[in-house]
């Protein structure tokens, strides 16, 4: 027997409380309480051997293949989903307003429709504003079948008639909703609810669902968490306004690897992949320039080198300034209380301003090395050598410890034309002799310490 009720919940966290409070308890969010009424199914004999029928196991292995992953073609954007699109799965696509969601995921339908059959659903756009962007992305003649609804079960209804489509995009899920609901379109229920009910439907049919959702903020998928949490695949769409470059970053992957990354870059037609992120990151780079360090990073499984820009300026003011644009805030603080600390500079009393050029945002604690190298040109106006690149995290007592896929960096920037490498010290036997396994086009430096760092910065005559 169904019965309704009323209930309180938080739209910005999903919890549930008995009455109104002014702030939620569960996330700290103020004036984020709505009422909704609920219909709940109070089910009879569950655990009674009534109402329900035995499962039908079967081993791991299996008896069928495995099904086929779908390639849409843009390299980048498989390379982010394991290799291609599983059938039946759900992907959810967060990012800033105007960062190219809608753009990338037309392009995506457009390249696929040419093989299958391929829907896009807005539900913030009419038709027309869709075939304009179409048309300025050269893609006026792709079989892609667009349709604007916001009524979830009109979409389903469509859904599933006739054959399953390949791809179907819905964009975005804060626009639908359900008219079982009491609730307004995009609050929790009615995003948990129209989620919910199109992953069941693209599971059932074997069609990979595309979900744009809205980002708070915070830069957090709007909605509740839980939404994350029943897709197969969260991919975050990143970037700065006034670059051209996009960064497509998977942060869940059920059918592959987590923190791997596209690289696109914005242009008039559109979103295009970048096959050597290394060499357009480091396009505008100047040499001999004090205050600037080539960073061999890992994105991934993608080796990227990436200018780190540093400012040692001093402050007039009582409390020094930090600005810090790409990286960790805190983890700057410490590298300079080590610097501070272990080998006796005084970085700490000056402002320090720090940019990852390009507006890549970098996570990896591989980074402290070349950020300490940079601030050290910086204050020394001593330039890092414009063949040199840096890599190694640096520990509290000043230690530097080695990191992963030590080979791999070397080889990247061996590639692209650097001959010199400040890399901590090897793990294990092999390799020695300054010169990285497998690779003699590059001479690896190995330092243990960020004492023998500093020594590289001292004015030519000092000891």
């Amino acid at each position: 027997m169904a019965k309704s009720t009323s209930r309180y919940v938080c739209q910005e966290c999903g919890a549930v409380t008995p009455r109104w409070v002014g702030k939620c308890e569960a996330c700290g969010a103020w004036n984020s309480i709505t009422e909704e009424e609920a219909r709940e199914s109070v089910p009879k004999g569950l655990g009674a051997g009534r109402g329900g029928k035995r499962l039908d196991f079967v081993s791991l292995r299996g008896v069928s293949a495995p099904p086929a992953r779908r390639v849409t073609g843009i390299a980048e954007l498989d390379r982010v989903c394991g290799g291609g699109l599983v059938p039946g799965s759900c992907l959810l696509v967060g990012g800033d307003p105007g960062i190219g969601k809608s753009t990338l995921l037309l392009q995506t339908v457009a390249a696929l429709a040419q093989e299958a059959q391929c829907l896009y659903i807005s539900g913030e756009e009419a038709v027309d504003q869709v075939r304009l962007r179409a048309l300025r992305l050269g893609l006026a003649e792709a079989p892609v079948q667009l349709a604007s609804a916001t009524s979830l079960r009109d979409i389903v209804a469509s859904l599933e008639q006739g054959e399953p489509p390949a791809v179907v995009v819905i964009d975005s899920i804060q626009t639908m909703y359900l008219d079982s609901l009491d609730s307004a379109p995009g609050t929790v229920a009615q995003v948990r609810a129209s989620a919910a009910e199109l992953i069941r439907l693209a599971k059932r049919r074997g069609f990979t669902l595309f979900l744009v959702g809205h980002v708070t903020k915070d830069g957090q998928i709007a909605g509740p968490r839980v939404l994350e949490h029943m897709v197969d695949c969260v991919l975050y769409f990143e970037g700065e306004r006034g670059h051209q470059f996009r960064i497509l970053r998977a942060v869940k992957n059920r059918f592959g690897a987590t923190d791997e990354i596209g690289v696109f870059e914005m242009s008039d037609r559109g979103l295009d992949g970048v096959p050597n992120p290394s060499a357009l990151f480091l396009a505008e780079r100047r040499g001999n320039v004090s205050g600037s360090c080539v960073f061999a990073g890992v994105e991934g499984s993608r080796p990227m080198l990436v200018e780190i820009q540093a400012l040692v300026a001093p402050s007039a003011l009582g409390t020094p300034r930090r600005a810090v644009i790409g990286w960790d805030s805190g983890r700057l603080s410490m590298i300079l209380a080590v610097l501070d600390a272990r080998c006796g500079l005084a970085l700490g009393g000056n402002d320090v301003y720090l940019n990852v050029a390009g507006g890549l945002r970098i996570g990896e604690p591989a980074a402290d090395l070349a950020v300490a190298a940079a601030l050290l040109s910086s204050s020394t106006d001593i330039p890092v050598d414009a063949d040199m690149v840096v890599f190694g995290e640096i520990g509290l007592s000043g230690e530097v410890r080695a990191v992963s896929q030590m080979d791999a960096r070397l080889k990247e920037a061996a590639k692209l034309g650097f001959a010199q490498a400040l890399a901590p010290a090897l793990r294990r036997q092999g390799g020695k002799g300054g010169k990285p396994p497998g690779d003699g086009a590059i001479t690896a430096r190995r330092i243990g310490h960020v004492q023998d760092l500093v020594s590289l910065f001292r004015p030519a005559g000092k000891g």
